[in-house]
């Protein structure tokens, strides 16, 4: 019989595994190219946290290498029983993706502004009177999620796919992210040529609470570039929290936003993008490449899909099956199929709770913004 401390080990030493592969695949995002590759990933797989989509990137990538999946790059993945709900079966011998899922905890106090009043509630039992209820994430565990070449069954319902003309923008995506500027207070200028912005494509002034684009660019470079600024109006006016952080990482993130915002529009950007941000990222003293990746990985993420969920406009999936109930549990999946042997986890989202234990300043490190 499997005693619980035996359980807790086995969990401990998946954890750990996850993070080494985590490490990896951060690592692997050193060159430009990399890095580029890696956003573009992710802005179809935006649903997921930075973490989690990394490891879903380095974990395919190795089933691609050993035949186990025919594409180098996932199309849609979910957990064993959601796939089951489409009408798709992972096929025997298909291992899963391994990725951190929450584990949650009831807690319940009188006071809620005081947060040293809150105590967790045991399995079953109840809030007094006037107490507030509330679920938050106490640490994280494995679950596991496949590829869609990794199951059969039934047709997965694809959406229509929006196709760019070179050199034209997406229909509506000029408007949108105009809107999006403006209702942050600054004006939209389109000036003739660069000479007057500085030599640059596109150019924030906080003080004056414009954003100017040059003209003399064709649509999509106007639209990418208005992309890259909304980046900087949202992450780096002087009322930000990192409005002092070192110009290097501001263009980072900020062109990198632009990358995501393209992506979701299947816009290539990567021949202005990858030089740009390169250059950037080697500017930043004191920080190697795969520092600034870790710092402003979810940071992007985040602030690309604010705006991607506010514009209407056509746009890729989210790498979530099309159909598919995200509340759905990952639980109860038959141990014959796991690769491990702990149960995928709920893909239900929680807030975070202060957590304590060695393993608590990891897990809050890795289980950022939304997972599975």
């Amino acid at each position: 019989m499997v005693t619980r401390e035996e359980t807790r080990q086995a969990r401990e030493a998946k954890l750990d595994e996850l993070h080494e592969r985590l490490t990896g695949a951060v690592e692997q995002l050193v060159s430009g190219d990399d890095w580029g590759r890696a956003l573009a990933f992710a802005a179809r797989f935006r649903a997921r946290s930075f973490s989690n989509t990394l490891l879903i990137w380095a974990q395919h990538a190795a089933a691609y290498e050993a035949g186990r999946v025919p594409e180098p790059v996932p199309s849609y993945v979910a957990g064993y029983r959601q796939w089951q709900t489409l009408g798709r079966q992972v096929e025997k011998g298909q291992s899963g993706f391994m990725i951190l899922a929450p584990v949650t905890g009831r807690f319940a106090t009188a006071t809620p502004s005081d947060p040293e009043s809150w105590r967790r509630l045991g399995k079953g039992e109840k809030p007094r009177p006037g107490e507030v209820v509330r679920s938050k994430m106490i640490t994280a565990k494995p679950a596991y999620v496949w590829d869609a070449s990794q199951t059969a069954g039934e047709p997965i319902p694809e959406p229509p796919a929006p196709k760019l003309l070179e050199g034209e923008a997406p229909v509506g995506l000029w408007d949108g992210l105009a809107k999006l500027v403006e209702e942050r207070g600054f004006a939209v200028l389109r000036v003739p040529h660069e000479g007057m912005i500085h030599g640059a494509n596109g150019v924030t002034d906080y003080t004056a609470k414009t954003v100017a684009v040059r003209e003399n660019m064709d649509p999509a470079a106007q639209v990418k570039t208005l992309a890259h600024e909304l980046g900087h109006v949202l992450l780096h006016g002087p009322d930000q929290e990192d409005a002092r952080q070192h110009r290097g990482i501001g263009e980072v993130e900020a062109e990198s936003v632009a990358l995501m915002i393209g992506a979701a529009h299947r816009m290539d950007t990567t021949g202005y993008t990858i030089p740009y941000v390169s250059t950037w990222a080697a500017r930043v003293d004191g920080k190697e490449p795969v520092e600034i990746v870790k710092a402003t990985g979810e940071r992007v993420r985040k602030t690309a899909l604010t705006i991607l969920d506010q514009l209407d406009t056509a746009q890729v999936g989210d790498g979530t099956p099309p159909g598919l109930d995200r509340e759905t549990p990952h639980r109860n999946q038959p141990s014959h199929e796991r690769s491990a042997p702990e149960r995928a986890a709920s893909g239900r989202q929680v807030q975070p709770l202060p957590e304590t234990g060695p393993r608590a300043a990891a897990s809050a490190a890795v289980m950022q913004g939304r997972d599975l």
